[in-house]
């Protein structure tokens, strides 16, 4: 359960649940150093790092630009509170959320076709459907990543991880954008309505995991932006608008005003959140540039 727990801490952010693991930054250029932005108002600063949610051992160091905005920064702001996830309270609060408490099945809520494909990918990978039946779709593509994604070495010590553990040894500050019950929420509501067609969408990308997984780890490094916004968050937009709003611009629009307030002290604040949240026209570094706000990528 912990490990569910902490990969959900960061699994609502874009498309479906593949795309909500990752993507990347967007400025003015095509390609930058990094997936680090410092935003300036002229007298005071505050750091936007593009975080992925899963990594593994071997995409460690990661690029000097996020250590050079921790070590500048006063205080962290992630997307939730990542050491709570570990709370026996919150895992009840998933399960409760994230499952159905009434007669609802996945059999009951899927068609034919998308709980056929369903059982077939849940058998290949050795997850008994039976044990998935009472789950809400989000919660089953969850489960369903967290396998592949253990089976390519990726672990939950993704950037967020590592920062908010590095920040608690260094006494810092953190806080968070959104509360633990808000971004469970988020999961829950994934696929509602159109399960079926959620449900199909979402295998259709954990086949291509793997190849996608490189080409996003690749661009994350070196600030390709462009290539991740082409892969993932303007697809979004056009062929799944619903979510497109709900995951990302949404929330994007909820957390704009928070980082607004971030300029009025004199503490320099490194906000660390799902990099697709800060790409794109509706990304929090357009949206920033769009107020007047000098931004400059590391």
């Amino acid at each position: 359960m912990q490990k569910l727990a902490d990969f959900l801490s960061g699994l609502v952010s874009e498309k479906t649940v593949l795309a909500a693991i990752v993507c990347c930054l967007s400025s003015t250029s095509v390609v930058a150093d990094t997936s680090v932005w410092e935003v300036s108002n002229g007298s005071n600063t505050v750091y936007l790092g593009g975080t992925v949610h899963l990594l593994r051992p071997a995409d460690y160091p990661l690029p000097e630009a996020f250590d050079e905005a921790y070590n500048n920064s006063d205080e962290l702001y992630f997307e939730t509170d990542l050491s709570a996830m570990g709370d026996l309270t919150t895992q009840t609060q998933m399960l409760q959320q994230l499952t159905y408490t009434d007669d609802r099945t996945l059999q009951s809520v899927l068609n034919d076709e998308a709980y056929s494909a369903l059982q077939d990918y849940a058998s290949e990978v050795g997850m008994p459907i039976g044990l998935m039946q009472k789950f809400k779709p989000g919660m089953v593509i969850s489960t369903l990543q967290v396998l592949e994604f253990q089976s390519m070495g990726f672990t939950p010590q993704g950037v967020d991880a590592h920062f908010n553990t590095r920040a608690i040894n260094d006494g810092k500050a953190v806080n968070a954008l959104e509360t633990i019950q808000e971004q469970i929420g988020f999961l829950a509501a994934m696929g509602e309505g159109n399960e079926s067609e959620f449900i199909l969408v979402s295998l259709e990308d954990l086949e291509e995991t793997g190849t996608v997984m490189e080409q996003i780890i690749n661009a994350w490094r070196s600030g390709d932006a462009e290539q991740l916004a082409a892969l993932f968050v303007d697809d979004m937009r056009e062929q799944a608008p619903d979510i497109y709003e709900s995951l990302l611009n949404g929330r994007n629009q909820n957390w704009l005003p928070v980082v607004e307030t971030m300029f009025d002290d004199a503490d320099t604040e490194f906000v660390l959140v799902g990099a697709a949240h800060l790409v794109g026209a509706d990304g929090l570094v357009s949206l920033l540039l769009d107020l007047g706000y000098e931004v400059r990528q590391l």
